[in-house]
């Protein structure tokens, strides 16, 4: 199933985006990607959100491969960085809410609901799963932490 994506752009500046809540539930891959094109957090540039505090599109011609799904970037700069500490950018638990995975659940993070905790992000399935983290991140981490181990198995290699 295809995550649609539509954007109104202005320059790389974000202005609208819409991700229809059908089909961004559950999914069984190891990082949450679009199963047709293979784009890791729908093209969200994933070191923008350490450097630029956003969520900000990567471009189409600053690509990497790296744990089966293409990654993109804004610039450069922030391929480099990736390439050098992919584990550090990425996002947590593969990009997997971490609410869900503490209740043992794999549901997919969407990439405009997020978090930076302790240097590393973190993407949630919706506003309120993002509130109630950041409500109770000691728990909720302490439980997705002992609880991933298991939903991971579950995930396609």
């Amino acid at each position: 199933m295809c995550v649609t994506v539509l954007v109104a752009a202005l320059g790389f500046g974000l202005s609208g985006i819409l991700l229809p809540q059908a089909g961004w539930g559950a999914t069984t891959e190891r990082v949450v990607s679009d199963p047709a094109s293979g784009l890791a957090i729908s093209g969200f540039d994933p070191v923008g959100y350490f450097t630029d505090a956003a969520a900000k599109f990567g471009r189409p011609d600053i690509e990497e491969r790296y744990a089966g799904a293409v990654w993109r970037f804004r610039n450069a700069g922030n391929r480099a960085a990736f390439v050098a500490h992919p584990a550090v950018y990425m996002p947590q638990f593969g990009g997997y809410d971490p609410v869900g995975i503490a209740a043992g659940k794999s549901v997919a993070g969407h990439p405009l609901h997020w978090a930076i905790k302790d240097q590393r992000l973190y993407l949630f399935y919706d506003a309120q799963t993002r509130a109630a983290f950041l409500a109770d991140t000691a728990r909720i981490l302490g439980d997705a932490e002992r609880r991933w181990p298991a939903v991971e198995k579950t995930l396609t290699p």
